[in-house]
C-alpha cells in the first residue's frame, strides 16, 4: 500500500481529469486498480488533511488513464474488472462488458415469477462474463441454472465470476452454440434468457471505436438484420422450454415489434416489448401456448 495525502491526491486528480475523459470513468479507475472508492474519493473533499493508501502509484494510474484517452480503451479492461447490479465482475476483451440497461432482465424476471419463487429450471444462452445467471442464481438460490457460452474461454471468466460471487452451487456451465449443449434438457426449461448479438451490420460498423475495436464482434454484431441469432433462438425455443415456459430476450432498440411477430410465429402468447429506462423497447418477452 502506498501512502499519500488527500490533497496530493485531489490536485492528481484534477490534472487528469483537465486532459479528458469523463469523471465515472476515472473514479472507476481510482476504484478498481487505485483502491480508493468514490464515497472515499468524497470524504477527502471534506477533509483535505487525511491520508490514504493507494495499491498502485499515481504514475501507474495515470499511464492507464492515458491508455485510455489515447486509444479508446475501455476503462473496464484496462482494470479487469466492472459492476454490474451488486456483482463485481472480472471481463476481458473476449467477453462483452455488461450494460447497466441489462440490469433490467432481473427486474423483468421478478415482475414475472415474483421475489421468491418455487424451484424451476432457467437457462441463459450466450452467458459472457456470466453477469445475468449469477445475478439470477443469487436472487433465486431454490433455482437450477443452466449458462451457456461457445467460447471455452468465455466460460472460464464466468465460472471464475461465479465461484467470486457465489458459495451456491445452483448455476452449471455448458459450452456450445445456443441450444446445441441443451439436448438432454429438451421440453424441462422453465425460463430462458438471451442477450444475443443483435446489431444489425450497418449499425456494426458506426460503432464509436471504443466498442468496435476493443469489445468482441461475436458478441455484438447479430447478422445484416441483426436478428440472425434471434431468429434461431425463437425457433428453437418450443423444442425446449415447457409447456407456459417464458423466454426473454434483449434486443435492439428498433427490434421489438419484429422479435414480437416471431415469437408469435412460433406460438407464443403473452407477448410484451419491455422498454428500459430509456424508454427505448429494449426487451421483449413471451410465453410458450
Amino acid at each position: 500500500m502506498l501512502g499519500i495525502s488527500a490533497k496530493e491526491l485531489l490536485i492528481w486528480k484534477n490534472k487528469q481529469l483537465s486532459k479528458g475523459g469523463d469523471r465515472q470513468s476515472f473514479e472507476f479507475l481510482l476504484d478498481c486498480i487505485g483502491g480508493i472508492s468514490t464515497s472515499e474519493l468524497n470524504l477527502l473533499i471534506i477533509n483535505p488533511e487525511s491520508k490514504l493508501y493507494l495499491k498502485k502509484n499515481l504514475d501507474f494510474l495515470e499511464s492507464v488513464w492515458e491508455d485510455h484517452l489515447l486509444n479508446s480503451s475501455p476503462i473496464q479492461y484496462l482494470s479487469g474488472t466492472t459492476f454490474w447490479r451488486e456483482l463485481k465482475l472480472k471481463v476481458t476483451n473476449k467477453v462483452l462488458i455488461p450494460r447497466s440497461e441489462t440490469e433490467l432482465i432481473i427486474d423483468i424476471v421478478f415482475k414475472v415469477f415474483g421475489k421468491k419463487s418455487k424451484k424451476l429450471l432457467f437457462a441463459e444462452l450466450g452467458t459472457g462474463s456470466g453477469a445475468i445467471s449469477i445475478a439470477l442464481a443469487l436472487e433465486y438460490p431454490l433455482w437450477d441454472g443452466i449458462a451457456t457460452d461457445i467460447d471455452e474461454d468465455v466460460l472460464e471468466i464466468a465460472i471464475k465470476n461465479y465461484k467470486n460471487s457465489s458459495k451456491q452451487s445452483n448455476l452449471k456451465f455448458y459450452c456450445g452454440d445456443w441450444w446445441t449443449p441443451l439436448e438432454s434438457f429438451k421440453g424441462k426449461i422453465d425460463l430462458v434468457i438471451s442477450n444475443p448479438p443483435y446489431i444489425p451490420r450497418d449499425t456494426y460498423e458506426k460503432l464509436p471505436k471504443e466498442v468496435k475495436h476493443f469489445e468482441p464482434k461475436i458478441a455484438l454484431l447479430g447478422g445484416e438484420d441483426g436478428l440472425k441469432h434471434i431468429r434461431e433462438i425463437i425457433q428453437k425455443a418450443p423444442l425446449f422450454l415447457k409447456e407456459k415456459g417464458w423466454l426473454i430476450l434483449e434486443n435492439h432498440f428498433d427490434q421489438g415489434e419484429k422479435v414480437k411477430k416471431l415469437l408469435l410465429k412460433n406460438k407464443f402468447t403473452s407477448i410484451e416489448i419491455v422498454n428500459d429506462l430509456s424508454g427505448i423497447g429494449r426487451f421483449t418477452i413471451g410465453r410458450y401456448k
